[in-house]
């Protein structure tokens, strides 16, 4: 009787991984888009600093990101960090629609095809998440890339290189006066063809992670005793943020061309291009010009990590049918 005292507990699966078919699909998106706004709210000004630090010209190069920040209070006030804010909460909710139903639905079908294979479970978890991430980024990719520029360059207003700008609507007219539809899909190929792998990475890594975590912990995945509401929310916030941290050291490089190539104007050589924005970068900086704004954006992303992956858990509870 003690060594079944102390066996290990075993994982109510169901109340750690709630999959699209239990879903109320109207409370999950409206629940999301109010959760996933105030999210963003708390995120938008290290973004602020991120791209600032980017840009070319900018001056503030080599500033810490804290210092920019006072910077950026001092010179602007509160108003300043929080730069295309609204037009990012407002112009994004058709864009997590696309992104968190694709995500939901890609994954529920790769369970199911990969169900009765031979796969390791952490496996099997980490291949259904990481797909999912891949076709959400790809599926709302074309959404989110123009709506990534207007934001970017209400951003680094007043900065040299950029053109002045009223708001998110003249940004619009001024692109495609200058350049037409594809100057608003500038970066659009570098997003997709990097973005979506890490996207897989992304979301494979936190659905290993998570499964990992609980093993340490002892659970085990046959039904019986459910984890804690604190238990998941820690276990869920430790995967993300490591998911997050593991993003941002990879994606930074490209980060940092693709917020040139969707900001600038005055390059002095034509058309801005991946290879002319990475040749400006070595010349400028070397290889560390490619890390500009790291230490804001492993903040972002790992605080992005863990508060995106709890909020969107919690959605996915409050979501749940009602049977």
């Amino acid at each position: 009787m003690a060594v079944e005292a102390e066996a290990s507990p075993k994982l109510n699966l169901s109340q750690t991984d709630i999959n699209w078919d239990r879903l109320d699909k109207t409370r999950f998106h409206v629940i999301g888009a109010v959760l996933f706004t105030i999210q963003s709210a708390f995120l938008h000004p290290i973004a602020v600093v991120k791209t600032r630090l980017q840009v070319a010209g900018s001056g503030f190069d080599h500033m810490h990101g804290f210092s920019l920040f006072q910077n950026i209070l001092k010179n602007d006030g509160v108003r300043g960090v929080f730069r295309g804010f609204g037009t990012a909460a407002i112009g994004s909710m058709p864009g997590r629609v696309l992104y968190l139903t694709s995500l939901e639905v890609s994954k529920n079908l790769v369970l199911r095809s990969i169900n009765d294979s031979d796969m390791p479970e952490a496996t099997r978890i980490a291949l259904a998440n990481g797909v999912a991430g891949l076709v959400s980024n790809l599926v709302s990719g074309a959404y989110f890339v123009p709506l990534d520029v207007v934001c970017q360059r209400l951003m680094v207003q007043g900065l040299p290189g950029t053109i002045p700008c009223s708001g998110p609507f003249d940004v619009i007219r001024k692109v495609l006066n200058a350049e037409g539809f594809r100057g608003l899909y500038r970066g659009f190929g570098m997003t997709i063809v990097t973005y979506s792998p890490a996207s897989a990475l992304w979301w494979g890594a936190y659905g290993a992670a998570q499964h990992v975590i609980w093993r340490s912990l002892g659970y085990q995945n046959d039904g019986g005793k459910s984890p804690s509401h604190l238990e998941m929310v820690t276990v869920q916030a430790a995967a993300g943020t490591m998911a997050g941290a593991c993003s941002s050291v990879l994606t930074t490089p490209l980060d940092t061309i693709k917020t040139r190539l969707q900001v600038m104007d005055n390059y002095g050589v034509g058309r801005p291009s991946v290879v002319k924005t990475a040749n400006i970068l070595l010349k400028e900086d070397g290889w560390r010009g490619f890390y500009r704004g790291f230490g804001p954006r492993f903040l972002n992303m790992s605080l992005w990590g863990t508060t995106m992956i709890v909020t969107y858990e919690w959605i996915k509870r409050l979501s749940v049918k009602q049977d």
